[in-house]
């Protein structure tokens, strides 16, 4: 018993050994804070997969844009500074138009209408990702896209020359066409340029402006549900094509889930930011006749483009779609 307790422990050690020899450290930097619901969802995702791998894989988050800010994530990821990362990639729509498959204004303007985009875009978008040595796992909508502003907005005359934060470049395409001004701000960066007056208006979703507090700077919000951006996660081709294959297993299966949960929670949360908003002072209203029939105008130029900018691939999408 007491060999047969020996030639256990020293297999359950060598076991151990083995794994820790064996263990990968990756890091994966984020955009948004600890506690917004991409990044508590991304905590749950790597903690499933450290539990999957036995330990074998063991990924630590850097939350609000500590490690790379938001423009920097996908380039690190891309190049291998990072082996896993988050990012909006509609923000680099000006390198491919098919990033921007998401931020085509009045396209998909439901949670519902969001996933069957997803699904429709997703093979043309990992190809474009492959190309640049990365490979997509999972994305999560943002609530659908409202307008804030620091004053009432009946139609966009009103809202001619307020300086916009941009967040990508369908987002200036708005301002431009609106007659605003836009002004790129990263989301690390947004409550100073709120506060400091750089930003006066801007479209994001109601997590956003909870997130932002934006009620101690701005005073309306109109409910316009434009698009619902999707923050993607990827990983470097060569990290993961590096990995045993049971560990490639549990990134894929955990991926599958954490877009399923996040997308879930997204759905779940929108209707309290929008509460949340309103309790803490903003104006939250739907936009009025005039506001919604300009926006509207503003979605049938801004999809033209996108389609003659993103070529076939572009219609491959949205044809695969509507279908």
């Amino acid at each position: 018993m007491t060999l047969l307790k020996t030639v256990l422990t020293g297999t359950v050690a060598t076991m151990t050994l083995a794994t820790m020899a064996h263990a990968e450290s990756w890091d994966m930097p984020m955009a948004y804070p600890a506690n917004n619901y991409h990044t508590e969802n991304a905590q749950i995702f790597v903690d499933a997969v450290k539990e999957c791998t036995g330990g074998a894989l063991d990924i630590t988050i850097h939350a609000g844009g500590s490690l790379f800010k938001g423009d920097e994530i996908k380039r690190a990821v891309q190049v291998g500074e990072a082996q896993i990362g988050e990012r909006l990639l509609s923000a680099h729509a000006n390198e491919n138009a098919v990033f921007g498959y998401d931020s085509v204004p009045f396209l998909a303007t439901s949670f519902a209408a969001s996933d069957k985009l997803r699904d429709a875009a997703r093979p043309t978008l990992n190809a474009v990702l492959n190309e640049q040595n990365m490979t997509l796992l999972y994305s999560v909508p943002w609530p659908p896209q409202g307008f804030y502003a620091n004053k009432e907005v009946n139609s966009l005359a009103d809202a001619a020359g307020l300086k916009f934060r941009a967040y990508n470049a369908a987002t200036a395409r708005v301002a431009e066409l609106a007659g605003m001004v836009p002004i790129q701000i990263e989301a690390s960066e947004l409550k100073q340029a709120l506060a400091t007056g750089v930003v006066e208006a801007f479209i994001s979703s109601g997590s956003t402006g909870v997130d932002e507090k934006v009620w101690e700077d701005l005073t309306n919000f109109y409910d316009t549900k434009g698009w619902l951006p999707r923050n993607s996660i990827f990983v470097n081709s060569n990290a993961f094509n590096a990995l045993p294959a049971a560990s490639q297993d549990c990134l894929t299966s955990k991926a599958a889930e954490a877009e399923a949960r996040g997308s879930a929670k997204a759905e779940e949360l929108a209707g309290g930011f929008l509460k949340t908003l309103g309790d803490n002072g903003l104006k939250v209203s739907e936009p009025g006749e005039q506001l919604a029939a300009d926006l509207a105008a503003i979605g049938v130029t801004m999809t033209d483009e996108w389609l003659a900018n993103a070529g076939d691939a572009g219609k491959a999408i949205v044809e695969a779609y509507r279908k």
